[in-house]
This record gives C-alpha cells, structure tokens and sequence, in this order.
C-alpha cells in the first residue's frame, strides 16, 4: 500500500529545539585549534545563533511537498519515499540511495537535473533508509545494508518498475551493490560515487595483492586511525552515544557538521561548499525524526555481513563510477573490477563524499551519461 505524504511538523517540536538551543552549555576549547579536535566552537556558536534566530523550518517543509512524496508499505515496514517521474520520450527509472550524515535531502539538487530532460531523462525514486527521516525505525537486529536492498526491490516493483538503474554513495553504496548483486536480471546498471568500506573480492588461494592495492590499503588504515573514531563507535556502542546526541541539539550538530566539514571539498571553509541553510535542514531532520540512533546502527548491522564477495559473487551488471578527489579513500580501479563490472570510470576535477551537494552537475552529468550507453 502506497500513501502520500505531506510533511508537517508540530510547532511544539519546533518551540522545544528552540528552547533547547537557547540553553545550550557549551565546552571550551584548545586555543586557536580550528578543526583540529573536532566541531570548531567558535563556527558551532554561529551556526547555532543560525540556527535559533533565522533558519526557517517551514521553507525545508515547503521545499519537501513541493515535490511528490509518499509512505509504502513494504513487509510491515513504512518506507517514505520522493517519486518524481521523468520528462524525456525515454525515462529510466532509478532508485537513488543516500547514505550517514545525510538524508534524502542530499539528492534534491540533482532533481531538476535528471528529471527535465525532453529527449533523455529518469523517473526518480529518492527513498530514506529505514531508521533514516520519515522511514520506520527498524528495532531488530539484521538490518543492513542487504536487508535494505530487498525492501527496495520490492518497493521498484510496487511502483511497477520490472527494471531500474541503482545510484548510491555512502551507505546507499552498499545498499545499490547487493541490490545489483542479488537482483541482476531487475538492475539494468548500477552507479556509484563510493565503495563500501568493508568491499573485499574474492581472491584466489595464494593470490597476491598488487602494489598499488597494499598501499591503498595503508592510505585506509592511516585514515581510520586518525578520522575513523567515529564508526568505531557506531559500529560497537550506539546506543551509548546516541543518549546525548538524541538530547543535544547542539551535540547532534556537531557530530554531523564535523564530518561535512571533513569530507568535503571545501578548501577549508565549509560554507564555500554548503550553505548555513543547507547544513541545518539536514540536521534538523535527524533531530526532528529523532533517529540518530536508528540511523547509525546499521553500521553495527553491516559489521556483521560486510561486503565480502565469494567466489560465485561478481556484480554482472554494468556499473559506471564517479571518482571524486575529496572522497574517502578509494580502492585502485584495479582492485574495484575484482568484483564489479566497471563499463564507465570519471576521475572527477571537484568534489567530496557529498557529491550530490557539492557537485550536483557533474554528478548528474555522469549518472546520464553512464546509462545512455546501456541497452
């Protein structure tokens, strides 16, 4: 069953973050330290004045319902989705996933883009992973990235949709991939803009890994140690955090606009890539939802069935890759075609992990041209 959905807030909700907001008690801070432990104070202070006095919730509301949104339900499970359907004589449906910190607020840039064109365009389905925004917080355990795959693909076939193409960075990664490596004869071709982070191809017995791919591997463990603290902890203990960031504001922001910060193409100024506006309308659909938790867990999910390929286990479909240079690491292309079938690989001139945000041209530009060239 298949509903719409209107978004609408209460004001109560609304009154208590403001109220929230006013009393925060903020920590101090290492001198002339930047970014450098974490969340700036000093940016946290002006994003949260921000925030209180002119950030305007009903405008992210009226944004949302000004494109069609619903709530499905898929095996018991309320999934909200946007569905936005292409103006081209050919529209491919495609199902793109966001992934943590973001939302599907993240995609709403590339809408115009890949729905308006008259000759070649997509029907568009935007879903918010269960535990995410409007979808159902899912309170058993199994919840993962394949799990998800499934209620898609059930979901594609509710909307009639017999073959799609997948998008997905991040989370929504892992989610396209077993999507493509479980529905091979529905997914027409998969698009990527990252690789899961527990990606490993089957390897042959005493097979030796490539130069290229051990020091790939050091670049990724280097990086864990210093950036990756953050998924330690949402892949072991979530819930313990999630008690403060579900009572925070302030906290919640942190931990979310640091890793914007981070991991963006943002030449040391975040707002050279987001605006204050752009920043707290994510940010405040975490905190109005009440899922950070819900959110974060599924990285204790995917701990448990990582994206460990066997040796029956290769994605057939076609799969296009946009490589962005202020993505977390990447595996070598090389290392990548041990277990996708990569047709179409962009080294991109700009942009971040949030590659929908920060260059919602290129990244359209790419998605359409990778599926113009599938039969």
């Amino acid at each position: 069953m298949i509903q719409a959905l209107s978004v609408n807030i209460s004001q109560q909700a609304l009154d208590d973050l403001k109220l929230r907001l006013k009393n925060t008690r903020w920590t101090d801070e290492i001198t002339d330290s930047g970014w450098n432990y974490g969340a700036n104070l000093s940016y946290m202070k002006e994003l949260t004045d921000y925030w209180l006095h002119k950030f305007d919730w009903r405008k992210v509301e009226n944004e949302i319902n000004a494109y069609p949104n619903f709530i499905a339900d898929i095996d018991g499970y309320k999934i909200h989705f946007m569905h936005i359907k292409g103006k081209g004589k050919k529209s491919i449906p495609l199902i793109i996933t966001h992934g943590w910190p973001g939302s599907f607020l993240e995609m709403m840039k590339l809408i115009p883009l890949l729905t308006t064109d008259s000759g070649f365009s997509f029907d568009l389905v935007i879903p918010s992973v269960p535990g995410f925004g409007f979808s159902d917080k899912i309170t058993h355990q199994g919840c993962n990235s394949a799990f998800v795959a499934d209620l898609w693909h059930k979901l594609m076939n509710e909307l009639e949709y017999n073959k799609y193409g997948a998008q997905g960075g991040d989370i929504g990664s892992g989610i396209s991939t077993w999507l493509s490596l479980k529905y091979p004869n529905n997914v027409i071709g998969l698009h990527l803009n990252y690789i899961s982070g527990s990606y490993k191809p089957y390897l042959k017995e005493g097979e030796q890994l490539s130069e290229e791919v051990v020091a790939f591997q050091k670049t990724g463990a280097d990086w864990s140690a210093k950036e990756g603290a953050y998924a330690y902890m949402h892949s072991t203990k979530p819930i313990t955090l999630a008690y403060g960031l579900n009572d925070s504001p302030v906290g919640l922001c942190a931990w979310i606009i640091e890793k914007f910060n981070g991991w963006s193409d943002n030449k040391d100024n975040i707002e050279n890539i987001f605006t204050k506006d752009e920043l707290l309308a994510n940010v405040t659909l975490y905190w109005l939802t009440q899922t950070i938790h819900s959110s974060i867990r599924i990285y204790n999910e995917n701990s448990k069935k990582p994206l460990a390929l066997g040796e029956k286990d290769f994605i057939k479909v076609p799969v296009g890759f946009a490589k962005f240079p202020k993505e977390l690491p990447t595996p070598p292309r090389s290392y990548i075609e041990k277990g996708f079938n990569i047709q179409h690989w962009t080294e991109m001139p700009a942009g971040g992990h949030f590659a929908a945000m920060e260059q919602p041209n290129l990244l359209a530009k790419d998605i359409t041209e990778f599926f113009k060239t599938i039969r």
